[in-house]
């Protein structure tokens, strides 16, 4: 069974996928994880992807949630810098 991960905030998709084609250096969300999978050389592609491995799907998600992660400690930094 796939696992979805859902927004607690609706409302907060359309940020979240211009942060995504953002940190994946595009200007489509939609692309944002054949970007990724170009840099970690994972052979992703439209439509069915079964054959790839957990360590390759891995790869473009961790690459994909873990730069948007350390995108939005930086926003959040910077919020905080300009508070004080």
């Amino acid at each position: 069974m796939p696992r979805r991960n859902k927004i607690l905030v609706p409302e907060a998709r359309k940020g979240l996928d211009q942060l995504k084609a953002k940190v994946a250096g595009t200007n489509n969300p939609e692309q944002a994880k054949f970007e990724a999978a170009a840099e970690v050389v994972v052979p992703l592609k439209q439509g069915y992807n079964g054959k790839l491995t957990a360590e390759q799907a891995g790869k473009v998600g961790g690459r994909l949630g873990g730069s948007m992660v350390k995108e939005l400690v930086k926003m959040a930094q910077e919020n905080l810098g300009k508070r004080s």
